[in-house]
């Protein structure tokens, strides 16, 4: 399956420049604003999880904190961290073009599916961090493609394909399980059924499993942490609204005038017989969309299914005079360019202050977490970190030597927790702790609470833990996040019971 791509490749660089343009574009793109920001709070954290290298994290598998602490061997370098998602990003171009041209799509297919994938403002944005979000749709895509050529030619070597992708997926993020579970509907539902009488797809699942199962079975060995991490967002705390109301963010996030490409990906399959191949992809996204719906997950939660539907909707368009498309396209671009401040880490965060406040393309919070944004949740989350690790060194430094010696750091989250345990390092700050999702498992590096830094916490609990307690500082700094601006650094002495046993109260998986 690896070589048949790697020709597909080979033959589209030499017969369709144009594709490869896009594909040259996009990295120029992102690699010239990999650095711009600062990390991100989810990237902070990946880090620190992948220098404790596990099958598994408590939020988590464990690909991408791997990555993310491998790219950082060598010294820290923002640029590097984003480095996996640059190629991501770029390798998801030709891959689109992949699926229309097994589709039966000509050249104008294959680049305008992968010209569609580079003006999504929500593909653009998945790709300006690493994070779990941020291999979902190569994963999912490849997957996509290598089920379309299986389906197509009848051979199982894809099949094989197809197990090696979703089991990659599955251990960068476990949300491949929802394209999984449609896209077997979809097989179910169509001709495409005859997959499942070849003896050879039922030897890819197994390889599928073994490559994805790993992580799962470190989950089921701590007790299945994730559910209980996820177990509030399917409560209701994210701010999916109503089912019409998901349904035009995804148009909006998708590019607007991008939409009738990936919605004539869904219908076109059923008005013809061309398409017919693609049908179970079709009948895959309504489902996809379902279960996103009702688990009350994120616009985002969708978004490797899009490259997959423009390359379904690339095939069935490709009919369109040269005029209509160079319009449509034209368009597209325009509403690219007014959207990719909002998407992309272009300006200088003032200047971002602005242009959205002049232009009021903010995204609507997604979450109870996300509310009162500066800018947007993501770029917000890449502000301030150094400034905290700076502030909270300087209460450390304060302290005599003999104190420090036995100094606990604990923080409110993991974020903050991964920032002073990456950029603390230079000040010699000791391992940071928190009671959020797997620093809770990482416990208190045998410290017994003699002496407590608290970043980020609440004064009115510590006094009742500690005989005595004050604020010796306080976190914060221009656009960053409302609960990590003004808030106070605790100087806790003499914690009434030992660390070891007021550690389970920390305890906080979400």
């Amino acid at each position: 399956m690896l070589q048949a791509l790697m020709g597909d490749c080979r033959a589209s660089f030499r017969r369709e420049p144009v594709l490869w343009g896009i594909a040259f574009a996009v990295a120029l793109v992102h690699l010239a604003l990999a650095g711009r920001y600062d990390a991100f709070r989810n990237e902070l954290y990946f880090i620190i999880c992948g220098r404790h290298p596990a099958w598994g994290y408590v939020d988590q598998p464990p690909l991408v904190p791997l990555l993310a602490a491998g790219t950082q061997i060598f010294g820290e370098s923002i640029w590097l961290l984003r480095l996996p998602a640059v190629l991501a990003a770029v390798a998801l171009v030709p891959l689109s073009a992949g699926i229309a041209r097994a589709l039966g799509g000509g050249t104008v297919a294959g680049w305008v599916a992968g010209l569609a994938g580079a003006l999504s403002p929500m593909l653009m944005a998945i790709s300006t961090t690493l994070t779990t979000a941020t291999l979902e749709p190569l994963g999912w895509t490849a997957l996509t493609y290598c089920l379309v050529r299986a389906v197509r030619s009848g051979e199982g070597r894809f099949l094989y394909g197809a197990a090696v992708a979703a089991g990659l997926a599955m251990q960068a993020k476990y949300g491949v399980a929802i394209w999984i579970l449609a896209l077997l509907v979809g097989l179910i539902a169509t001709p495409a059924r005859g997959l499942f009488r070849q003896p050879t797809f039922w030897r890819a699942a197994l390889v599928a499993i073994l490559i994805g199962c790993p992580s799962v079975i470190w989950q089921a060995l701590n007790g299945w942490p994730l559910l209980e991490v996820i177990k509030p967002a399917v409560g209701g705390t994210n701010f999916t609204g109503t089912p019409v109301h998901f349904l035009i963010g995804q148009v909006l996030e998708q590019n607007l005038v991008l939409a009738p490409l990936w919605i004539a990906g869904i219908v076109a399959p059923f008005l013809g017989t061309r398409l017919k191949h693609a049908r179970f992809i079709a009948i895959a996204y309504p489902v996809a969309a379902a279960i996103v719906i009702g688990a009350h997950g994120k616009n985002y939660y969708l978004a490797g299914v899009y490259p997959s539907l423009f390359a379904v909707g690339a095939v069935a368009l490709e009919a369109v005079p040269r005029w209509g498309r160079t319009v449509w396209l034209v368009l597209a671009c325009a509403q690219a360019a007014v959207l990719a401040p909002v998407a992309l880490p272009i300006l200088d965060p003032p200047v971002l202050d602005r242009y959205l406040a002049r232009t009021h393309l903010a995204p609507p919070p997604e979450e109870a977490a996300a509310v009162g944004a500066p800018l947007t949740q993501v770029f917000s989350d890449e502000l301030g970190w150094r400034s905290l690790e700076a502030q909270v060194a300087a209460v450390y430094r304060s302290l005599p030597e003999q104190e420090r010696a036995h100094t606990a750091l604990i923080a409110a989250d993991y974020g903050e927790a991964a920032a002073l345990d990456f950029y603390g390092a230079a000040d010699g700050l000791p391992p940071a702790m928190s009671g959020q999702n797997q620093y809770f498992l990482w416990g208190i590096h045998g410290f017994d609470g003699d002496t407590i830094i608290m970043v980020n916490g609440d004064p009115s609990r510590f006094e009742r833990l500690c005989r005595s307690v004050d604020v010796a500082g306080k976190i914060g700094a221009p656009y960053v996040m409302p609960y990590e601006n003004d808030r106070p650094i605790i100087l806790c002495r003499g914690l009434r019971r030992s660390l070891a046993e007021v550690w389970p109260a920390f305890r906080r998986f979400r």
